[in-house]
């Protein structure tokens, strides 16, 4: 997520210059981009650093392990993208006055089509709280909730959400080899589906349930798969059940 979001940023000059902590630096793919200095470790920045904002995007797990290099830059803003990591988590490793904001955005960043929610401590000024706007801004759309805890709801809906899109164009293709087709027509068929139809969905005022009912004619194909993906325990369950999981994952996180 942490790539998603730097190679957006570059794509669109946000700054002049990013610093990435990364202990397998020779394999780093931003190595070399102009701008960008690759380091194995945080004792390797500069002395005289002060960023203007250190951004966490390392898995939640190794969070906790990862924070103590970062204290002598408190006072600066940091922008965490970890699931499951609350504020009051940095407050405990960090210092209780750091300003933090907590965010989740999701990897159609990479290419300026994400979406992130945050949500900022009392520490936060309002100028740090708009440049962490410009920075996710940069790559999507922008949200902030007050209430931290929606979002694990938040993480479960969008933060996942691509791998849930992604698996539906992996279980469209299969469904149409199935129906007969050749694979490599069947993968362009379900790619192009769900793009577009995504597309559309942003483009139009329509809701979504309006669109659906565009394409289902009375008796038609549609309206034979709809029966289906629409049954009692059909796909709105499915999904439901998916959704919650993702959360529930999201607040043992924290722990």
């Amino acid at each position: 997520m942490g790539g998603a979001l730097l190679r957006g940023w570059l794509d669109r000059e946000l700054a002049d210059q990013y610093f990435v902590i990364e202990p397998n630096a020779g394999s780093d793919p931003f190595a070399g981009r102009r701008g960008v200095t690759v380091i194995a470790s945080p004792d390797a920045l500069p002395a005289s650093l002060t960023p203007d904002v250190i951004i966490l995007a390392v898995k939640p797990q190794v969070m906790g392990d990862i924070l103590a290099p970062y204290r002598r830059f408190v006072g600066r803003l940091i922008l965490s993208i970890a699931a499951g990591k609350t504020l009051g988590f940095f407050a405990r490793l960090l210092d209780p006055a750091a300003p933090v904001v907590r965010a989740m955005p999701n990897t159609p960043a990479a290419i300026g089509r994400g979406i992130a929610v945050a949500c900022a401590n009392p520490a936060v000024t309002p100028a740090q709280r708009a440049l962490c706007e410009r920075l996710l801004g940069a790559v999507g759309e922008v949200g902030w909730v007050e209430d931290e805890r929606l979002i694990d709801a938040v993480t479960a809906v969008s933060g996942s959400g691509p791998a849930y899109v992604f698996l539906l164009i992996e279980c469209l293709a299969k469904a149409g080899v199935a129906a007969g087709l050749p694979e490599d027509l069947a993968v362009r068929l379900a790619r192009a589906t769900v793009a577009g139809s995504g597309e559309l969905a942003r483009l139009s005022t329509a809701s979504a349930a309006r669109l659906r009912e565009d394409v289902t004619s009375p008796g038609g194909t549609t309206r034979a798969a709809l029966d289906v993906l629409m049954a009692q325990d059909g796909l709105e369950p499915l999904l439901t059940r998916a959704v919650l999981a993702a959360a529930r994952r999201s607040r043992e996180l924290a722990d």
